[in-house]
């Protein structure tokens, strides 16, 4: 089956990923149902032409449901959608959080996909002005996306699969690959491995420009002209393996090291920290998995 001849639901779709995957369904020969809470999204689904419809009559025999919705309500949105659903259907969540803690509403006659944007690669070929300007993706610049897949009612068939990846392709594009993992691999890529750490890394990366402009005096034009240059060196000789550090920038980079980092900062990796850290997230005391 092709996503052309599938009915979405799509639920949320006046909020920031919802409009998102608006603007790319509307590229496909779906028959989309946009579904929206909050007033504002729902003038702004209007202003672009759109009908706003009720969830009910969004999930009634949808072979698709896309929960478009921030991780703290989506338990309680999927327990309202879920039970909805006709059965063989697809549910689609954009972050596999609420998936991996055990809140979303359990059916074993429909089938769980979580899809995850990877966003332009710091290391694409980007030829066009769109490409440059599309940091996030899912306008112009090409980007991969990580699925997980779970069927609790056995194992989910290829047809399935391959019927989740057109619309991950859909709703993302353009995409390059979906690779496909388990939910806690998901977990453990998001939020583990690029907001516990890289993002928290950008973070840290900001304070430092902010240190050197501010406090050591330097001027903004010289620290972002050398910093913004050494970021992509930096990223481009530790993950490719581009150009070898000097002898003396490793014995910076060791200084550092002791300076800032800790020695057991990799216990992060473990299955008790991310438990830990997606109950934070969502604003449980436990994970239910």
């Amino acid at each position: 089956m092709s996503i052309d001849n599938l009915t979405i639901a799509l639920i949320g779709a006046g909020g920031k990923m919802g409009q998102r995957i608006t603007n790319n369904l509307r590229k496909t020969g779906a028959t989309v149902r946009y579904a929206e809470k909050s007033e504002g999204g729902q003038q702004r689904l209007r202003d672009s032409g759109l009908e706003v419809v009720s969830t009910q009559d969004a999930v009634d025999q949808a072979d698709a449901v896309i929960l478009a919705v921030p991780d703290l309500v989506l338990g309680a949105v999927s327990r309202d959608v879920i039970p909805q659903m006709k059965s063989g259907s697809i549910v689609m969540t954009l972050d596999p959080a609420a998936a991996y803690a055990g809140l979303l509403e359990s059916r074993e006659d429909i089938e769980y996909v979580c899809a995850h944007p990877a966003h332009p690669s710091i290391f694409l070929k980007r030829r066009t002005d769109e490409e440059y300007a599309d940091t996030f993706g899912g306008v112009a610049a090409p980007q991969n996306a990580v699925a997980a897949l779970e069927s609790p009612g056995g194992t989910p068939d290829e047809g399935t699969r391959s019927l989740a990846e057109q619309i991950i392709r859909s709703i993302y594009a353009p995409v390059i690959d979906v690779h496909w993992v388990t939910v806690k691999q998901l977990a453990i890529l998001e939020p583990t491995l690029v907001e516990t750490i890289a993002c928290m890394i950008g973070g840290v990366l900001k304070e430092a420009l902010e240190e050197a402009v501010n406090t050591a005096g330097v001027p903004r034009p010289a620290a972002e002209a050398l910093f913004y240059g050494h970021i992509q060196v930096a990223l481009a000789n530790a993950l490719r393996g581009d150009n070898p550090f000097s002898e003396a920038c490793h014995i910076a980079m060791d200084h550092g090291r002791d300076m800032i980092i800790k020695e057991d900062w990799k216990r992060v990796f473990d299955d008790s920290v991310l438990d830990m850290t997606i109950a934070n997230m969502l604003r449980i005391e436990a994970v239910r998995h």
